[in-house]
């Protein structure tokens, strides 16, 4: 049995109540009256009154209907208006027959809309049952889920850059403009996304063992390794542009591999911000043991953007080289 922590106190020592199966599929236990997931609020006493009861029918919300939710919605017109923009401000660029700075105007709209819908997604589904003491407005199991599904077609977008990079490879290889990419920078980065990863997972193993110090300190890690990737990744955009030359409107080759590595880093920097946003919480005590779907949904997101990332050094930094 995980003996639950509360938000004074970095140990697990203290009451442990009657423990009772978890409903949700997750094969963890729940102490009476606490909900399936992390969406109830900070880790400590609680009542059937705040979470539901056996009755409570807050999973398809107050009518029995499932819930809507417009945000996905927009975030996806904001990746959409991002993605057409940088086109078309890269069209304006190399061709003139439109003027780049309108793309320019379109990305950055895409961007705050594709931030507006995320941050409304997440405050959603996570933040606001905490803040109004309701119970899950779904099961852990459901949010998982979802998640992978998510991530499997989150593929779909890499996978069609990947698929114009190998049929920029079927062409004349190596491209004149290709500048030397395997650097120590790069292997430097990818050993700290790595890391991040491995923190991110030993920080959920801190959670399930009751060690709100270890948990803390790994999860913060985490966040610091993110910031420093991407840091890194803008630092190697500076000496790539500024001193080798070599930007998105160098070549076939050079549009490849920014289209990449920027969705990849766009990745990143929204992972960063569902990372410090649950480092947040976990510093106001929302997460336990038995209280960690938010954990579990955006350390998956985290370990696909780890895995992705291996997978571009492959290809573009290592097989540039071949």
């Amino acid at each position: 049995m995980s003996a639950r922590f509360s938000d004074s106190s970095d140990s697990d020592d203290g009451p442990v109540e009657t423990p009772v199966i978890r409903t949700d599929g997750s094969g963890h236990e729940a102490s009476r009256g606490d909900p399936p997931d992390g969406h109830a609020g900070p880790v400590g006493p609680s009542t059937p009154e705040n979470y539901g009861g056996p009755g409570d029918h807050s999973e398809h919300g107050d009518d029995g209907h499932e819930h809507r939710s417009r945000w996905p919605l927009v975030a996806a017109l904001g990746a959409g208006g991002l993605y057409s923009g940088l086109a078309i401000a890269l069209l304006g660029i190399t061709a003139g027959v439109v003027p780049p700075l309108l793309g320019v105007f379109l990305a950055v709209v895409g961007t705050m809309g594709l931030l507006a819908g995320v941050a409304g997604w997440v405050d959603e589904a996570f933040l606001a049952p905490a803040r109004n003491g309701v119970g899950p407005t779904k099961s852990r199991d459901s949010y998982v889920s979802t998640t992978l599904l998510f991530l499997a077609t989150d593929v779909s977008t890499f996978g069609a850059l990947i698929i114009y990079y190998f049929f920029v490879r079927i062409g004349s290889w190596p491209p004149a403009e290709l500048p030397p990419l395997l650097t120590s920078l790069v292997v430097v980065n990818t050993l700290i996304l790595i890391s991040s990863s491995v923190t991110f997972h030993y920080a959920h193993e801190a959670l399930y063992d009751g060690n709100r110090r270890r948990f803390l300190a790994l999860l913060g890690t985490t966040l610091a390794l993110g910031i420093v990737f991407l840091g890194g990744q803008a630092y190697e955009y500076y000496e790539f542009i500024v001193h080798e030359g070599f930007s998105l409107s160098e070549g076939i080759f050079g549009s490849a591999f920014f289209g990449l590595t920027g969705l990849h880093g766009i990745h990143v920097a929204l992972g960063i911000g569902g990372i410090a946003v649950l480092f947040w919480r976990a510093l106001r005590g929302y997460y336990g043991p038995d209280q960690d779907t938010s954990i579990a949904t955006v350390s998956l997101y985290w370990h696909f953007v780890d895995i992705v990332w291996v997978f571009l050094v492959t290809v573009l930094y290592v097989g540039a080289s071949v």
